[in-house]
């Protein structure tokens, strides 16, 4: 039989593997020599019958049998299990997917059928691995077709959508734990926002999902809940959100960070009085963009830039009036729009820079939000609400899987929570006691 081993010399690369890059417990000489042996039968590596799946299948086995052994006591042909009650009774086979490809397995029995099998349980018919993968393709926004369709293609294991989907409904146990747990007394600041998502009922239609991300008080990300609204009165299903964050805990937000939604800082104040509520400036002025001409993007954003950064709230009122005296005859709506966001719009120019740089946009928020739409527009629209929150929930699930974004969110936040601290009288350190 020839050697199907295409990509390299893989004996030569065992052999140059040294044990400090090998995983603790493995015996870098023994994996070489396997590899080996395998070149030289001719036995590929990976596919259908490949090593790895025969590997998989003897360590599966044998964990297998090393349960049983422990679940009656005695080793397989030991003396000591004659006429001593239960004992072994043969095998059955069964065929189990696994990030190799499906392996076919045999699995230990006894008379009793009191043996219960951890590592393939009964009727389990996918390792962990597989279902991680699953949910992870999802998170991505891949259909139950699409995955389907891959895990034929690389593993060449036939996996229905029927099964994928009774694997991707698992997180919704998962998700509704999370959705009412419990939550911290303060955060220094919340940042809220909603994405149109399509659902069809009925008929295709937005509907907006909404979204409560915090900075807790150590500066690390808690995304707090996902909330389907009906796309109704915006201002009055926030209200609702704000009240349930309360009921689990949050007893003071320092600042919340929002759009400029008519009716949401009296929502949020209802919950927390003393809350200081910021429209986000980047929403301000996407929504000044809109009353614009496209040739006079650059000058608006150009005339607008001096009144966001001024150093102080009187400073940026005289920017302001500089830019309605100018823009003003052409495009009214613009100053108009301005004026109806002042009272929420400059809270941010009351503080020092690092409080600045962090909350005068909801950036932090966007961030999310553009993992969220990727992952929904892939998806296009979904049947129904359950569907589109469980593809929100896995996206958000997957957002930082090596930790490396909570180091950078907490090394960015530090500075600014030193100065919420003080400017907020130490509500914050109470809120932490």
């Amino acid at each position: 039989m020839s050697v199907t081993t295409d990509a390299v010399d893989t004996s030569a690369v065992a052999k140059k593997r040294t044990s400090a890059s090998t995983p603790e417990g493995v015996d870098a000489e023994l994996v070489g020599r396997l590899v080996e042996q395998a070149r030289a039968a001719g036995l590929q590596l990976t596919g259908e019958g490949g090593l790895l799946q025969q590997l998989t299948r003897r360590v599966i086995e044998a964990a297998l049998d090393g349960e049983i052994t422990d679940h009656l006591g005695y080793d397989k042909h030991d003396p000591a299990g004659k006429d001593g009650g239960n004992s072994r009774n043969g095998t059955r086979t069964k065929t189990v997917l696994t990030d190799v490809g499906p392996v076919e397995i045999t699995v230990p029995r006894d008379r009793d059928a009191s043996f219960e099998p951890q590592i393939v349980k009964k009727r389990q018919r996918r390792l962990t691995g597989v279902e991680d993968m699953v949910l992870s393709l999802s998170a991505k926004g891949l259909t139950t077709g699409e995955i389907s369709a891959h895990l034929a293609e690389v593993y060449g294991a036939e996996v229905s959508r029927q099964t994928i989907s009774t694997i991707t409904d698992k997180v919704m146990d998962g998700m509704a734990e999370w959705q009412n747990r419990p939550l911290d007394n303060v955060y220094p600041v919340i940042f809220l926002d909603a994405i149109n998502v399509k659902i069809r009922d009925g008929k295709v239609a937005n509907r907006p999902i909404y979204v409560a991300l915090a900075v807790t008080a150590e500066g690390s990300r808690d995304i707090l809940g996902l909330w389907a609204g009906d796309g109704g009165e915006g201002a009055k299903f926030w209200l609702n959100v704000c009240t349930e964050l309360k009921n689990r805990g949050v007893e003071d937000v320092l600042m919340a960070v929002c759009d400029g939604l008519t009716g949401l800082p009296d929502a949020i104040n209802t919950v927390w009085a003393e809350t200081v509520v910021q429209t986000c400036v980047v929403h301000l002025l996407r929504n000044s963009f809109k009353y614009a001409a496209r040739k006079d993007y650059d000058a608006v954003a150009k005339a607008l830039k001096p009144i966001y950064t001024a150093p102080t709230v009187a400073a940026a009122e005289q920017r302001f009036l500089e830019f309605a005296e100018t823009w003003g005859p052409k495009y009214p709506a613009i100053v108009r729009l301005w004026e109806n966001a002042w009272a929420e719009f400059v809270p941010f120019l009351s503080f020092d820079t690092e409080i600045r740089k962090v909350i005068c946009s909801t950036n932090a928020i966007e961030s999310v939000n553009a993992r969220i739409r990727r992952a929904v527009r892939a998806r296009g629209h979904f049947p129904n609400e359950q569907a589109a929150l469980k593809c929100v929930y896995l996206a958000v699930m997957a957002l930082d899987p090596t930790g490396t974004g909570r180091r950078r969110w907490i090394s960015r936040w530090k500075p600014a929570l030193n100065a919420f601290d003080l400017a907020f009288d130490g509500r914050l350190t109470t809120g932490r006691n």
